[in-house]
């Protein structure tokens, strides 16, 4: 089951929630508020360099050890 993140336009609060098939969650659980949208969650992922090096990224930040914005110039 994937945890996705939602975002309250009443008290501006951020909230993850376990999401079971289609449902959304009904309201807000710091203000019972209704009016909530799912946000752009950052993936990550962890792999094995060249040489057995751990590289993790994730989509919006850079690699720890790397000034780069995008992992997509690291080799």
């Amino acid at each position: 089951m994937p945890i996705y993140e939602y975002h309250c336009e009443t008290c501006e609060k951020d909230f993850e929630q376990l999401v079971f098939g289609k449902e959304e969650p009904d309201c807000c659980p710091a203000c019972n508020g209704k009016n909530v949208c799912r946000l752009m969650s950052a993936c990550g992922f962890v792999s094995k360099g060249g040489g057995g090096q751990t590289v993790s990224s994730a989509a919006g930040s850079s690699c720890s050890g790397c000034a780069a914005t995008s992992c997509a110039s690291c080799g």
